[in-house]
């Protein structure tokens, strides 16, 4: 969450209320990822989640509560290509109206008489339950949004060094059904004061002071202590495997986790994140470094929120025509580190009145396109682009290409690519045909000439925003149109054929190279999917039994020239390329050796 804006949190502290693939010649090398992931939980193939609310979702309405809502439309999802749902906070805030954030109780899911009500803001726990079996019958994967950095609406004040703070939180209304754990001023490191009077602390914030101190915007109620509070440790802890067997959750959004003690949050992930759960944080960084460093800091446990393509599209909003679409190459942490990233256009947090970050309200419909196309992220949909501003058949749409020819190797275009048109491909694999993307935000139609995987194929435009079709030649080049302000998505015709057999050249690599240190390898990373399709997450490890000779043999097609490079690469995935052109040969026979040196 990026909390409610300071001046209106004021008032109610006072109360206590608070790729890859590419030709190498077109193309700049990608950056690494910036952790060697630990084992992230599987999510379905091509899968899509939503976050399935928005920051002023009704209380009620003609299809009830808000649970009844969602639990209404899982076969509806379904159908329409997602995956898994993003439930916003289901526990008491300080009223009815709390939208989740301002968390009070997190163990009442809508079941106790506590501020003023038995429901929260999306309903009762028997209509939570409901929803959670409809979405479960339906194939939908359930996660959770996870508050555990702060609580608010304090039951009772207390004299912490002469000052009066609420912090006492008694739960009069649950007693101590599931928990008997209580939270005074010793629970937490600081609070919100009366109005404009700012922040009292008692001790110091426990959590790390990421991006020059940027881990310090936007904080809510009572900050929590995990930084030496054992029994706090276990709480959250028993809570989270609580929450779970309660709704049966396959994962967790992480909210604000900058303003937890980060080797608390790796710690809960390791405690409560079993069983192939997902998780993803909510770590906030416009810069790409940062969400890089806080990946390493976490060490693969959970994904992150790809916030700096965020920005991209946000920028690309803002020119509304005028911006270079060369800026969507190799954007954000997607391509930085495609296993932990969830690409997303826009959240409750960024189109809300009072939002403290402005919303796409351009082009929105390319931004979809970009992240629901492309190899790499898991993107979410925000619910109020799908129902509210009336996108949904469009992404419907597009989430049914994503099923049908999302697949196989990645391509960029950089030397296709202008100021206008940006264009990116996959080459599908045997059953499956591939697909070429155009995004054109410029205010007239543009025909692009691009060498496609395609080879003597005919393409439509599968979502329908072009009737024309394109026929490519013996090297799968072709003129393919995409209209003023919009988007293409073409894919081949006709059955997938099962690529004929080839013949392979063992190719042995031997390569001198004597600039490394402990924890930093050698990696053969080139053209062809067998060398990694220039993607430093695939590059192939050499032996380094011989240093400074590092060895390695790989299977190669023969006959077909590729082109590559050796890396350096270190476990948090710091990558140095040798310099100079890329060296270019091509397998023949059944065994080639290559014996180089890089200077």
């Amino acid at each position: 969450m990026r909390k409610m804006n300071a001046l209106a949190l004021c008032g109610l502290a006072a109360a206590g209320l608070l790729t890859q693939a590419c030709n190498k010649d077109a193309v700049q090398p990608m950056a690494a990822p910036s952790a060697a992931p630990v084992t992230q939980s599987a999510v379905a193939t091509n899968g899509v989640m939503m976050q399935a609310f928005y920051w002023d979702v009704p209380i009620s309405s003609t299809q009830g509560t808000w649970w009844q809502v969602l639990g209404s439309r899982a076969a509806e999802l379904k159908s329409a290509g997602i995956t898994a749902l993003w439930l916003p906070p289901a526990y008491k805030g300080g009223s009815q109206s709390d939208v989740g954030y301002g968390v009070y109780d997190r163990y009442d899911l809508g079941e106790f008489n506590q501020k003023g009500t038995v429901a929260t803001r999306y309903g009762t726990i028997g209509q939570l339950q409901t929803a959670i079996g409809a979405m479960k019958a339906q194939g939908l994967q359930v996660y959770e949004d996870m508050v555990m950095n702060h609580m608010t609406w304090a039951d009772a004040q207390e004299n912490v060094n002469g000052n009066l703070v609420y912090t006492k939180f008694n739960f009069p209304g649950r007693g101590n059904t599931y928990s008997s754990y209580k939270w005074t001023f010793n629970n937490f490191t600081g609070t919100q004061q009366a109005p404009n009077n700012g922040w009292y602390q008692w001790k110091s914030w426990d959590f790390q002071p990421y991006a020059n101190n940027d881990a310090y915007d936007n904080l809510l109620g009572s900050e929590i202590q995990y930084n030496g509070n054992t029994s706090n440790q276990t709480e959250t802890i028993n809570w989270g495997n609580w929450i779970t067997t309660k709704m049966s959750l396959d994962g967790y959004r992480l909210d604000a986790t900058k303003h937890i003690y980060t080797p608390y949050v790796n710690q809960w992930l390791d405690a409560v994140k079993t069983n192939g759960r997902f998780a993803v944080s909510e770590a906030w960084f416009r810069n790409l470094q940062d969400l890089k460093n806080y990946a390493a800091a976490t060490g693969g446990r959970t994904s992150l929120f790809d916030v700096p393509l965020h920005y991209t599209f946000q920028d690309m909003s803002n020119g509304n025509g005028a911006w270079d679409m060369r800026g969507l190459q190799f954007a954000g942490f997607t391509e930085s580190n495609p296993t932990l990233s969830v690409s997303f256009v826009d959240n409750h947090d960024t189109d809300h009145p009072g939002a403290l970050y402005s919303p796409v309200t351009n082009l929105k419909m390319l931004a979809y396109a970009y992240i629901l196309t492309r190899a790499n992220g898991y993107p979410c949909v925000f619910y109020k682009d799908y129902y509210n501003y009336g996108l949904g058949n469009q992404i419907k749409t597009l989430n049914g290409i994503r099923q049908a020819n999302a697949y196989g190797a990645a391509a960029e275009y950089t030397s296709v690519n202008d100021a206008d048109v940006y264009v990116y491909s996959r080459a599908g694999d045997a059953s499956h045909k591939g697909l070429l993307l155009l995004l054109n935000d410029g205010s007239t139609a543009r025909t692009k000439t691009v060498t496609t995987p395609f080879k003597s194929a005919t393409l439509t435009d599968k979502t329908g925003n072009n009737t024309s079709t394109v026929t490519t030649d013996a090297n799968g080049t072709g003129n393919f149109p995409v209209n003023a302000r919009s988007y293409s998505v073409w894919v081949p015709g006709g059955t997938v054929t099962t690529p004929p057999s080839t013949t392979t050249t063992a190719v042995s690599f031997n390569v001198t190279y004597s600039g490394t240190v402990s924890g930093q390898d050698v990696y053969v990373l080139g053209s062809t999917a067998q060398l990694g399709a220039w993607n430093t997450a695939n590059a192939i490890k050499l032996s380094g039994a011989s240093f400074p000779v590092w060895k390695g043999t790989i299977n190669l097609t023969s006959g077909t020239s590729v082109q590559y490079k050796y890396i350096r690469k270190d476990a948090a995935g710091n990558v140095l390329y040798e310099g100079g052109a890329n060296r270019t040969f091509t397998p023949t026979g059944t065994s080639q050796t290559r014996t180089e040196t890089w200077q």
